[in-house]
């Protein structure tokens, strides 16, 4: 079959034991002269890692190399760390506590995965919450340590089954992206909660745990002490009993089937929806382990439950382990805490930790085996992928003179609102508005990769960071060129937008569900920590001094051609006019794109892979074509905020922008164009125009409260709204319209009548001689 297709598999090269063996002592070698120009050579720790990262490799067959394939990520991240940065141990070994904390969290992540398929964006705080409320019993109420540790693990299980309870039970059966949305809500609530434990239990200077465990070792100069010890003893412990109760128990042998199909787990008569209660009671012990134990090695944080590069590094082990395998989760896990600690021996700085975690889970991906054949995988994608999308005006009405009225009608109210705009506001409010406009087209950018796509993005922000400081560098360096402008600053931006999404996406080509998410939330991280950081950043050397001393990007002329400018926009409302026009090709051009073949063939691909696939659909290059559409529009919206903000904020671009506007998409219908502009409205309306009081709004929360209220998102309730009215309409004109009525008319069936040659078969039968004498025994 390889050799009728063309294309030998890399495997086929290494059938031989032997072969095997060589080339893994030829890489060993290659590795350990590779780090002679560094400041050590690779220790012996270091290669006997390696070699027993190439058992698996060299051995395929031997009964023992299961429990090996786990660890070989561990492995070789230690490796990579001793050749390249040489930590010493007593760096491994905080990388190691590190990473113990770390596996809890990406566990916790997993198993909510596995039952829900749903990314838990509030991991960290829904322990967070119950570990200060210990550590508060502890420090400012003098509690005994252990009672307010028991106290905090009753509070953690409380906390997990009541936020099942009240909030994810309600999205039990909505689409997946609106349920892990309503996991940022969650978290902005329970991060709130936080934030008030001090002003209702007592305030304390004391953030961190005491030393319960008064035992301590040295490794050379660095002294740990019980907290550091109670780490290397209680993960192992709980690690081990989550195994256990999930293997051996009957509710977590339950839970295990409810992960696997929950509608056949539900015709079994296990109750799924009980069962999420203790589900998240477990993953609520996890969050609390994780945070408590943190309190007494770090301390605790009032502002953020945890930093954005754990959250990164628990995800990341999470996609090296597939979302669903624990055991590989866990050591990777481990694994990215002693290269991270490595990576700050090194360079004293935390700029460059996600850079480097980055780089290793795009290697990871890289490496994986394409998992597209697994059947019950691509189910459970397609379920994390769906989204609602309003359908068109049915045929039958489109043409009725009320509704052509109507439409021009509401097209007249939209466009004098929008005129009205710079003549009855002044020109902060009318940039304000300008600024919606902007995100609204980053928001169909990413309705084209997420809601057409089905690529979930979490860092279209930093997209949009990096294509407006390439539009700024542009504008700052050629103030009079033969040929630019803001026109060619937005090209400019709109090709950077398209190769960085393209490139972010490349390592996901062949693993499917949620890595892009990772991916696009670690390049965000990366963006903000490193790209756009002035003090770090290596575009220093030739971006403009705007970037460096915090001046401001000049605003060019729409177009400049040989020394002359075009339409000047120097005022917000000729900046405002520039955004209107922009914004409505964008729309122009996304509603061309989707009823293309090329918007059909991305539905066939978000909706089934496998079968697009068939109907000879080249599935990754279909992928790669909607990064580069999506990040051009992007490119294209980063280079006008740039224009318009006239500087770099770096808190315009870190990961919880990029989560705010991508859960602002969701809000506003993540399957339509018209949504993307309606959650745009609504949050940054809301942030802009509503009294302090009502900001709320604008935040994680607000929208948690309109999925409770509109779980289909603005978008799907004004589409609902509309078919309503259709409704009411067909059914006064006497219109039957299919595709509004059918859910209403009710037709009784006729029966079939029977064919002619079989009624005149059974009519001879009847007049046969032989039933007459049957009867006549009878």
């Amino acid at each position: 079959m390889s050799a009728i297709l063309g294309a030998p598999r890399l495997d086929t090269r290494f059938e031989s034991v032997v072969v095997r063996a060589v080339t893994a002592v030829a890489v060993i070698a290659v590795i350990a002269v590779g780090s002679h120009p560094t400041a050590r050579d690779i220790s012996p720790l270091g290669v006997l890692a390696l070699a027993l990262a190439a058992i698996p490799f060299v051995f395929r067959d031997f009964t023992g190399r299961v429990a090996f394939v786990p660890a070989v990520p561990l492995l070789l991240m230690y490796a990579l760390a001793d050749a390249l940065w040489h930590p010493p141990m007593a760096f491994v070994l905080e990388g190691v506590i590190a990473g113990l904390l770390t596996s809890l969290l990406a566990a916790g992540i997993v198993i909510v995965y596995r039952a829900n398929r749903i990314v838990n964006f509030a991991q960290a705080e829904l322990g967070a919450v119950p570990a200060n409320f210990a550590l508060l019993l502890i420090a400012a109420r003098h509690w005994n340590y252990f009672l307010a540790t028991a106290t905090g693990l009753v509070a953690a299980i409380l906390l997990g089954v009541l936020v099942e309870f009240l909030f994810l039970r309600r999205f039990f059966k909505a689409p997946r992206l609106i349920a892990t949305v309503a996991t940022i809500g969650i978290a902005q609530i329970l991060l709130g909660v936080s934030l008030f434990l001090p002003r209702w239990i007592g305030t304390t200077n004391e953030f961190k745990l005491p030393n319960e465990l008064s035992l301590s070792f040295h490794v050379g100069v660095t002294n740990f002490s019980g907290n550091e010890i109670l780490v290397l003893i209680v993960v192992p412990i709980v690690l081990a009993a989550l195994v256990g109760f999930f293997r051996f128990s009957a509710i977590g042998t339950a839970l295990r089937a409810t992960a696997e199909s929950a509608d056949r787990a539900a015709l079994l008569g296990i109750p799924v929806r009980r069962l999420q209660s203790v589900l998240w009671a477990i993953v609520g012990v996890l969050a609390y382990v994780t945070l408590f134990l943190r309190n007494g090695v770090i301390g605790a944080s009032v502002t953020q439950a945890l930093d954005p590069s754990v959250l990164l590094a628990a995800l990341g082990a999470a996609v090296i382990g597939r979302m669903e395998r624990l055991p590989t989760t866990v050591l990777a896990s481990v694994g990215l805490g002693i290269v991270s600690e490595a990576v700050f021996y090194r360079w004293d700085n935390d700029a460059a930790r996600p850079v480097v975690i980055t780089l290793i889970i795009a290697f990871a991906l890289i490496a994986q085996r394409s998992d597209r054949g697994n059947r019950l995988r691509s189910a459970a994608i397609s379920t994390w992928q769906t989204t609602r999308e309003i359908r068109p005006i049915p045929a039958e009405l489109r043409r009725q003179p009320a509704v052509i009225a109507t439409q021009v009608a509401l097209a007249t109210v939209v466009l004098a609102a929008v005129a009205a705009v710079p003549l009855f506001l002044t020109e902060n409010r009318v940039s304000q508005f300008a600024t919606m406009g902007i995100y609204a087209m980053i928001g169909i950018g990413l309705v084209m990769l997420t809601g057409w796509a089905g690529q979930v993005s979490l860092g279209q922000m930093a997209v949009a960071g990096v294509s407006g400081a390439a539009a700024g560098w542009f504008c700052t360096n050629f103030t009079d060129p033969v040929i630019g402008g803001t026109l060619v600053a937005m090209l400019i931006g709109g090709v950077a937008g398209a190769l960085v999404t393209a490139a972010i996406g490349m390592p996901t080509l062949r693993v499917r569900g949620m890595t892009f998410a990772v991916m696009s939330l670690a390049f965000a991280l990366v963006t903000s920590k490193y790209l756009l950081n002035t003090g770090y950043s290596p575009l220093q050397h030739w971006l403009p001094d705007w970037f460096q001393v915090g001046g401001q990007i000049p605003r060019p002329s729409v177009l400049s051609i040989g020394g002359h400018n075009l339409i000047g926009l120097a005022t917000d409302t000729r900046f405002y006019w520039m955004v209107v026009a922009v914004l409505l090709v964008v729309v122009y051009a996304a509603r061309g794109l989707r009823s293309s073949r090329t918007g059909r063939v991305l539905i066939g691909v978000r909706e089934n892979e496998r079968a697009a696939e068939a109907y000879s659909v080249n599935a990754r290059r279909t992928l790669l074509l909607a990064f580069a559409i999506s990040g051009f529009v992007t490119g294209v919206a980063g280079a006008l905020l740039q224009l318009q903000q006239q500087s770099i904020s770096v808190v315009l671009y870190d990961p919880t922008a990029g989560l705010q506007v991508f859960a602002m998409v969701v809000v506003g219908g993540l399957g339509s164009i018209g949504g993307a502009i309606l959650g745009a409205i609504y949050v940054y309306g809301a942030q802009y125009f509503l009294p302090a009081e009502w900001g709320f709004l604008s935040t994680g929360a607000g929208m948690l409260l309109v999925l409770l209220l509109l779980p289909g998102g603005l978008g799907a309730a004004l589409g609902d709204t509309r078919d309503a009215a259709l409704r009411w309409y067909a059914r006064r004109r006497g219109i039957r319209v299919p595709s509004l009525l059918a859910d209403t008319r009710v037709i009784t069936p006729i029966p079939d009548p029977l064919p002619d040659a079989a009624a005149e078969m059974l009519a001879d039968a009847m007049q046969e001689p032989a039933l007459d004498t049957l009867v006549e025994h009878e």
